[in-house]
Order: structure tokens, then C-alpha cells, then sequence
């Protein structure tokens, strides 16, 4: 159905200037959110009717860094203890990636995107790894976008760790997986240039990578800074911090994201802003690691973009704006820091991240003329709802609350909590368990 009419819902906009608009239709046509107006005055011919009275419509959340394939390690006990975040790579998600069949990728994506789905999270940038199956990964995590109806920015991570082939493999997968996207021209798919680490990457291999990326005319999705034992490593082995190393190389820049950049200093800061880099704070999975807190308000004072991902730690992105706010209070030993600044990550950092991929699109503001991308959230306030307290409400009341509709391009892909995909949710649940005891005993 090409028109559809989400009615009489509490709408909120997100953007630099949170709008709340109380009993209010969202009329989406081809594609595209073709009028807000009060409830009533909008009724076009022929379209279906999603009653949203008593629940809030929000733009469809954008998840700025994830990773599809750590979705079969849930559960997962068999690593040894780590006492490092170096540990953390070697004793996990390193034995675990290194097993992965293109099988285990596709059903690994399949789950995340559901998942997704069920938490109003429409747009995800992945960074994936598996690196005894480099060679059509990416056309595997695409098919699966494709098959669930939400959009993706993919990428494969090129690193040195499993050996020079596997590097070039890499650089030959994200080549073609970019070619492939601007042959399509699909509004469902984008793709960066891949990269692990400066720590995994070798001076050798960064310049052959971005000799490719430069010809592609596209930016780099890497992990930047995550942990201190990175600068360590880039001082003792090039002699220079990790962004002026990735910098020289000319890997920084507006179209590129730097996820993590915990252990970046006040130069560092300057040169990601000077280039534009587009910085993604990923809290949980930090507190997880012990790496550290990202410092986002000072990264946010030197003129740095800085977005919210999630790392795959959940694909609820409200929760992880919780954790964000709760790890800013205890690293600044604050209970009242960086409330806007964190609230801004995702209703302003996401959305100008997702502006530079899928430009015109306006994803993750609710605007006319913008992508139909929405998600109607089952939550009707206990207390006064409007332009001055949207936020406190984003993070502790709708971060609460049940996702109950999903749309994408104006195609329902979720309604009262049933999702609406031509596929068996339960089988694809069932075939996730057996890949993931076939993938454990290999790991």
C-alpha cells in the first residue's frame, strides 16, 4: 500500500529543536512522511490507518556502530577471563570471528535486524569481520537488510591480524560492496571502506586501503582510540598519537566515522573536528570492556559530531542513551552533567551521520518531505509531555516503554507488536540456536 496514516499519536520530531505535537496524523506516501497535521484534517484515499492514540511517534532510531556477526556469541561462557581489553579481542571476538561461515553471517544479521525491528531502531551502520569468509560477506549482510526491510551502511574490517591475503581479501570485499552500491542505487544501502584498528594495521596495508578508498571517493568506518593500550601502541611502534597516525594517511574526514575515541586528547579532538570526522559514542560496550568514558562534552565543545551506537550490545537505542547519561554522571561525578549534550548524540549526532550517508533522506528527524521512517512507541505519559520536557521523557519514561510500531519507506514492518515480514520469525530463531552450538564447538 503506498499511502499510510499513523493517527492521532503524540509526535515527536527529534532534530536541534525537539518538537511535541499532541493528537497529531502522520500521512506517509511513496515513501516519504507527506504531511503532520492535527488529527482529522488529512485524509487521503485509500490508505491504511494505524491508530496510534495514546503512544508517542518518534522517527525511526538510527544506530550509528554495530556489528551483525556478535549476535551468535550471546550466551556464549567458554572464553578465558581477560584482564585486558587486548584480552578481551584475543580470548572472544577474535577465536569467535575467525569461525564464522557466510551462513552463520546471514542468520547473525537476520536476528539483529528483528531484534531491531522490535525496538524501533531503522537505520544501522555495520562494521563486520569474518575472516575465513571475507569474499561476499557483505553481499550476505545486504541480502539479509533487504530480505527485513530496514537500511544499512555495511563494511567490512580489513586488519592485518589474520595475515596479508586476508587483508587483501578485505580490501577487494569493501571495494566491490561499494561498487555494487552505487550501481543499485538502492535508498535501503550504503557502504563505507572498512577498517579494524590502528593497532591491527600495518603502514603498508593502510595505504593500500586508502589508495582504493580514494579511487571509490568514500569514507572509513574503523574503531579509533578505544582503549589506551591503542595509543601505546601507535606512540612506541610510529612515534605519533592514533588520530595524526589515521590523519596522515587520510583516513579522517566527512564522510569517514570514528567509533569509540576514548583516549583522545585535546589535539586529537581539534584535528577529528578540524576534518569532520563523525565520532560514534558507544557506552555500554565501553563500561563492558573497562576501557574508559569517552569525554563527549569536551569532544562536543571543540566542534566534534559525535553520534550513539551501540557496539551490539543491545539494538535498543533509548537504552543505551540511558547508559550514556549514566556513564557521563559517574565519570564527571556529576548527577546533572552532560544531560543535553548526551540527549543530542541521538536526536541530532544520528541524524546528521545518517544526512551524510543517505543525503536528502532527512532519516531520524520526523519532518514532511523526509523518509517514512517511524517508530510509534506504547507509551502515554503520567506527566506533562511537550517541547521542554521531551527529553527527560526520551530517557526515562519512552526508554521504558514498548516499541508497537516500525515503519521504513512507508512500509509497516512491525504493528501492534506483530511484525508484518514474509518470514517465519521462529524459524529463523530456531536456525540461529543451531548455527550458534555448531559455531561454539568450533570456537
Amino acid at each position: 500500500m503506498s499511502r499510510l496514516v499513523i493517527s492521532n499519536g503524540t509526535v515527536v520530531t527529534f532534530g536541534k529543536t525537539p518538537r511535541v505535537l499532541h493528537r497529531h496524523d502522520v500521512v506517509c506516501e511513496k515513501g516519504r512522511v507527506a504531511r503532520i497535521a492535527p488529527h482529522g484534517e488529512a485524509r487521503p484515499d485509500g490508505a491504511r490507518r494505524l491508530d496510534a492514540s495514546g503512544m508517542v511517534v518518534l522517527p525511526g532510531l538510527v544506530n550509528a556502530h554495530t556489528h551483525f556477526y556478535s549476535t551468535l556469541v550471546r550466551g556464549l561462557g567458554k572464553a578465558a577471563p581477560s584482564a585486558s581489553f587486548r584480552e578481551v579481542l584475543e580470548h572472544l571476538w577474535w577465536r569467535l570471528d575467525r569461525q564464522l561461515t557466510l551462513e552463520d553471517c546471514r542468520v547473525s544479521a537476520e536476528v539483529a535486524l528483528i531484534d531491531a525491528i522490535r525496538h524501533g531502531s531503522t537505520t544501522l551502520v555495520d562494521h563486520h569481520a569474518s575472516p575465513r569468509a571475507v569474499r561476499g560477506s557483505l553481499d550476505v549482510l545486504a541480502d539479509a537488510v533487504a530480505r527485513i526491510g530496514l537500511r544499512a551502511c555495511l563494511c567490512y574490517e580489513v586488519s592485518d591480524r589474520d595475515g596479508a591475503e586476508v587483508a587483501r581479501e578485505g580490501i577487494a570485499e569493501n571495494a566491490e560492496f561499494i561498487g555494487r552500491c552505487r550501481s543499485e542505487r538502492s535508498e535501503r544501502l550504503r557502504a563505507l571502506f572498512g577498517l579494524h584498528a590502528a593497532f591491527t594495521l600495518s603502514d603498508a596495508t593502510l595505504e593500500s586501503a586508502t589508495a582504493a578508498a580514494r579511487d571509490l571517493e568514500v569514507g572509513f568506518h574503523l574503531h579509533v582510540a578505544e582503549a589506551a593500550s591503542d595509543q601505546e601502541h601507535s606512540v612506541r611502534e610510529h612515534g605519533t598519537r592514533v588520530v595524526e597516525r589515521l590523519h596522515r594517511f587520510g583516513i579522517l574526514g566527512p564522510g569517514s566515522i570514528a567509533a569509540h575515541c576514548v583516549h583522545v586528547d585535546d589535539r586529537e579532538m581539534e584535528r577529528l573536528a578540524e576534518t569532520g570526522t563523525a565520532v560514534v559514542h558507544n557506552p555500554q560496550s565501553n563500561m563492558n570492556n573497562a576501557v574508559g568514558v569517552a569525554d563527549v562534552p569536551a569532544m562536543l565543545a571543540n566542534g566534534v559530531l559525535v553520534g550513539l551506537g551501540t557496539d551490539a550490545m543491545t539494538t535498543d537505542m533509548l537504552e543505551e542513551l540511558r547508559a550514556a547519561l549514566f556513564a557521563r554522571h559517574l565519570a564527571a561525578a556529576n548527577p546533572s552533567a552532560g544531560f543535553l549534550e548526551t540527549a543530542s548524540l541521538l536526536t541530532v549526532g544520528n541524524a546528521t551521520i545518517a544526512e551524510r550517508l543517505w543525503p536528502g533522506l532527512g532519516l531520524g528527524d520526523l519532518r514532511e518531505g523526509g523518509a517514512a521512517d517511524i517508530a510509534v512507541f506504547d507509551y502515554d505519559p503520567p506527566t506533562p509531555l511537550d517541547d521542554t520536557t521531551v527529553l527527560p521523557h526520551l530517557v526515562f519514561g519512552l526508554s521504558q516503554a514498548n516499541v508497537d510500531t516500525t515503519v521504513v519507506g512507508g512500509k509497516v514492518l512491525m504493528a501492534g507488536g506483530d511484525l508484518e515480514l514474509d518470514l517465519d520469525e521462529a524459524q529463523i530463531a530456531a536456525r540461529a540456536r543451531e548455527r550458534a552450538r555448531a559455531l561454539w564447538e568450533r570456537f
